[in-house]
């Protein structure tokens, strides 16, 4: 699928990706899995570029989920080097595409030179307007409710929020994705079919598109591909098709 094939009117206004199968890219190759991971940023950036021209508003790419901190400790020390690197050397093409970088997730757990990397890096891109760029770091989707959970409770205690007056927009409110709309479309790579602890709130009405191709060869067609299969859907937000077509 090419770019003049998406229909610019009907383009989601934000995407989310799991970028799934970096290791058994790499072990297909006969490389240890971080040889796979240092070969994903080809594809985050062609994914980046893809979403700017397609007219996406908001891109979150699942990074580093809470439960990676529990793979080896080579593999988690490999990937936190490659945050670094990768976030001083797309600097420049965030830029060059007026993307704006933030993340979600449990900051506080990255190590602190990759943490200052990353401040630095969505501090320089705040002025962009083109895309915001969403990092999913130390994130999941059942630590972001349980802090949102403990986040209520204490304000409750303090009479800021009373529990007869607790809603979905409430809980909402407190999630660390309050400044983004949910995600129409999810894309995940690999041919894996589970979303993983990723953004388990937000995607009640998502559009799924699981893809066979592993991440590190992932390109700016595969994202189209994603995009047009999502355009030839009907969303119905537990709506009839004849209520959505008369509409």
């Amino acid at each position: 699928m090419k770019l003049e094939d998406i229909d610019k009117s009907r383009v989601p206004q934000h995407v989310a990706i799991i970028m799934d199968g970096n290791g058994r890219w790499a072990q297909r190759q006969a490389h240890q899995r971080i040889f796979g991971h240092q070969h994903a940023m080809t594809a985050v950036r062609q994914a980046v570029e893809a979403a700017v021209a397609s007219g996406v508003k908001y891109l979150t790419l699942y990074t580093f989920s809470t439960e990676n901190w529990n793979r080896p400790q080579e593999e988690v020390d490999g990937l936190m080097d490659l945050l670094i690197k990768a976030v001083r050397d797309e600097t420049k093409t965030l830029m060059e595409n007026n993307v704006k970088l933030e993340t979600i997730g449990d900051i506080g757990r990255i190590p602190e030179k990759s943490r200052s990397r990353l401040q630095e890096c969505i501090r320089v891109t705040a002025g962009n307007t083109a895309m915001t760029l969403v990092l999913a770091l130390s994130y999941s989707s059942r630590w972001e409710v349980a802090e949102a959970l403990r986040s209520i409770c204490r304000d409750a205690l303090e009479g800021k929020v009373k529990p007869e007056d607790i809603g979905e927009e409430t809980l909402r409110n407190y999630l660390v994705t309050k400044n983004y709309p949910d995600p129409d479309l999810l894309i995940r790579t690999g041919g894996e079919l589970r979303i993983s602890n990723f953004l388990l709130w937000q995607m009640a009405y998502t559009e799924f598109y699981f893809s066979e191709q592993l991440w590190p060869d992932f390109r700016h067609e595969d994202f189209y591909d994603a995009i047009y299969n999502y355009q030839n859907r009907q969303r119905r937000f537990g709506k009839t098709g004849e209520q959505v077509v008369g509409k």
